[in-house]
């Protein structure tokens, strides 16, 4: 199984080029979807690394596919002008997949 990076700026996928990653870097919520059913339907791909800004950008299809998906797990990752505030995204999960804010 391979890492996939969908980056909203050069220097990330730079970064994780560095460490072996591949990925693309898009900015546009069309770019980011097309580039998402690609790295979806790869069958080597495992683990979707996407950073904060392009989560927010098309929100909806990436909670969809984290609900009713098994693989590839979509993780979010921050980026250089990212929050890092994953505690909230993970409650925020929680609230909306059981109904329980913690």
């Amino acid at each position: 199984m391979k890492f996939f990076l969908l980056s909203d700026n050069i220097d990330t996928r730079m970064g994780l080029r560095l460490a072996g990653i591949e990925g693309v870097v898009v900015h546009e919520k069309h770019e980011t979807l097309e580039a998402l059913d690609r790295a979806m339907a790869d069958p080597q791909i495992g683990i979707i690394l996407m950073t904060e800004k392009l989560i927010r950008l098309c929100a909806e299809t990436v909670y969809d596919y984290k609900l009713h998906r098994r693989t590839p797990l979509i993780v979010e990752i921050p980026d250089r002008h990212g929050s890092g505030d994953s505690g909230s995204i993970i409650a925020e999960y929680i609230k909306d997949a059981i109904g329980i804010t913690i």
